[in-house]
């Protein structure tokens, strides 16, 4: 696969795993993808969450897309940068998948919406795909 190939993957299977690790323990969890791109995989989440400590600890990560329907598997890993730009946050929020955080944002659920949403981008990051059929091949990596 290339490039342009894996971020459609990844934007056609938008929820992955996160891998981090706290005190020398792996942590993986599911997530949320906003968008993956020259610039970057995107998402966010909040800052009382302990993916956020973990990441503000560590920001050494993994992530792991799946097509289910083609049997491919994309795992990317790389170091995350914090986005704190609110304009940017207002376009997640602007998007029709992320309702919710246009909610949070409205009602107060939040009571510092902008500096509670964490955004995190992983730029640069090594790719690797799988499929069973190169499942004992060599490992290729992919830059992004």
């Amino acid at each position: 696969m290339n490039k342009e190939e894996i971020y459609q993957l990844m934007a056609s299977n938008p929820v992955f795993w996160l891998a981090t690790v706290e005190d020398n323990k792996p942590h993986c969890r599911a997530m949320f993808l906003y968008k993956a791109d020259e610039n970057g995989i995107v998402f966010h989440t909040g800052s009382m969450k302990d993916i956020f400590k973990q990441i503000s600890k560590n920001n050494n990560v993994e992530v792991c897309f799946n097509d289910f329907k083609t049997g491919v598997q994309v795992r990317v890993a790389g170091k995350l940068e914090e986005i704190t730009d609110n304009k940017f946050k207002d376009e997640i929020c602007a998007h029709p998948t992320r309702q919710f955080l246009r909610t949070w944002r409205e009602n107060g659920a939040l009571s510092d919406f902008y500096s509670q949403l964490k955004v995190f981008t992983l730029k640069n990051g090594k790719a690797v795909t799988w499929t069973s059929a190169t499942n004992f091949l060599p490992k290729t990596e992919i830059e992004l």
